[in-house]
């Protein structure tokens, strides 16, 4: 993570795609006239991205790879990392992972970032003239109508829905066999159409989305106790967490912790670490 100017808003989706989208956002970051690297750390959501102004690459194998608008930030499992410079905006559309493929009509896949060709590119010269004009409000309002007329083709799966609450309930603390129950259907049956609709299987989601909380609190809380955060978010013990934590970001919670109030004390009023919630 990296320390820069930065604005963010999230917005809470029309009643009718709170089965599929968690939320809508926008994020304006100043990074200067030199590229920089930034992280994205897992978290349990899928993102559709729309991009203007800055020039966006993804870190690709030693060399960086040009991102096109828009791209998928599918369900991650390891650390990405972005590199951009100047004044970059972002319109994301943050989805559950059983939803995003379904919503655009597109095969599932279990890449990092995305790079797909769908009808939805059609709404990047539109979103830019907002932007352009600084209407970000007005750009919302396109996304928002697109998807509303997306999901009006897409019916919410039941079973997902039900599987997805239960998930989320218990911030991924939950046995597969709990989730399947919630969901009123068999293990096998839902490891199946969970792998089907998001490319992953119901323990990868789960374990991504129990990273997140212990990654939130020592974001928010680094001195936080870790042996009470293990127990508290349902690992085994302090080691478990340890290496599961570690498996996500490739550090340990008590490395990520210390960096986390190094960066705290050197930023202060409106700079804040780029950090993906």
């Amino acid at each position: 993570m990296l320390s820069f100017k930065m604005q963010h808003q999230e917005f809470d989706p029309p009643e009718e795609l709170q089965h599929a989208i968690k939320c809508f956002w926008y994020t304006r970051v100043d990074f200067g006239e030199l590229p920089s690297d930034f992280e994205i750390l897992p978290d349990g959501y899928a993102e559709i991205v729309f991009h203007f102004g800055g020039d966006c690459h993804i870190s690709h194998h030693g060399g960086l790879q040009p991102l096109p608008s828009p791209f998928i930030m599918g369900l991650l499992n390891q650390p990405v990392i972005l590199n951009a410079k100047n004044c970059l905006e972002v319109i994301g559309i943050r989805c559950f992972p059983w939803t995003v493929f379904d919503l655009l009509g597109l095969p599932s896949d279990k890449k990092g970032a995305n790079i797909f060709e769908h009808p939805i590119a059609r709404l990047q010269s539109t979103l830019s003239k907002c932007m352009e004009g600084e209407k970000m409000d007005e750009a919302l309002a396109h996304v928002k109508q697109y998807f509303l007329d997306a999901g009006s083709q897409v019916a919410a799966d039941s079973m997902l829905f039900k599987a997805g609450v239960a998930m989320r309930e218990a911030n991924g603390a939950i046995p597969v066999s709990g989730i399947a129950a919630a969901a009123h259907a068999t293990v096998r049956t839902l490891e199946r159409k969970f792998k089907q609709s998001s490319g992953h299987t119901v323990k990868d989601v789960s374990g991504v989305m129990r990273f997140e909380q212990v990654r939130n609190q020592l974001w928010l809380y680094p001195d936080t106790n870790l042996a009470g955060l293990a127990h508290e978010v349902g690992y085994t013990d302090q080691a478990h967490l340890s290496r599961e934590f570690k498996r996500y970001s490739g550090t340990t919670p008590a490395a990520f912790a210390r960096r986390t109030k190094k960066r705290k004390l050197a930023v202060a009023g409106d700079f804040v670490a780029f950090i993906q919630a």
